[in-house]
């Protein structure tokens, strides 16, 4: 089903919306949220509370255009908070690691106005990403987004994890400079 009748049937309160969403996306899904928790129980249950949030943020929201993409973003958030709640040290250190490597070439958004401008920001870093060739831009998702370390990211994409740390040096680095050429200062 195309996700423009699947949100069709969020918008009606038709039960056959989580149906449609668990069979198109569910296993791409509890990938992500797997890849974050490492833990497949949680995977499971972070899956399901997607589903109910989906429920819950679909009316207002419209995300036809967009529809696993905004569904990604509900269970990484949910999977993150897990990380969170469990004290999971090894995972959080992760974490940490990750935001401590992007500190420094993205703002945090600590204020009202930065919050405001955090939609502008959004469609600056996919303007940025969107530049990259395949390889790059996939690395990047991969350690950022994904949140896989640089053997996971190595052995995927099939290349030396000495490459991958130097590509998201690089990357940090090119980031860093596109936000300032687009007006943000760091």
């Amino acid at each position: 089903m195309e996700d423009s009748r699947i949100v069709d049937h969020y918008l009606e309160r038709n039960e056959e919306a989580i149906k449609e969403t668990s069979s198109k996306y569910g296993a791409r899904l509890r990938r992500l949220s797997y890849g974050i928790t490492g833990d497949h129980q949680e995977s499971e249950e972070c899956e399901n509370s997607t589903y109910l949030q989906a429920w819950n943020l679909i009316p207002p929201n419209d995300p036809r255009s967009y529809l696993y993409a905004f569904l990604a973003k509900i269970t990484r958030h949910l999977s993150l908070n897990v990380i969170r709640e469990k004290k999971a040290l090894k995972r959080n250190a992760q974490v940490l690691e990750l935001s401590l490597e992007l500190e420094q070439c993205i703002p945090a958004p600590d204020d009202s106005e930065s919050r405001i401008d955090s939609i502008v920001f959004s469609e600056m870093i996919n303007g940025f990403l969107s530049g990259l060739d395949l390889e790059k831009r996939s690395i990047f998702v991969l350690r950022y987004w994904h949140l896989k370390s640089i053997s996971d990211i190595s052995k995927s994409l099939d290349i030396s994890q000495s490459k991958v740390k130097t590509t998201l040096y690089r990357l940090r680095e090119s980031l860093r400079q596109y936000i300032e050429r687009e007006g943000y200062t760091l």
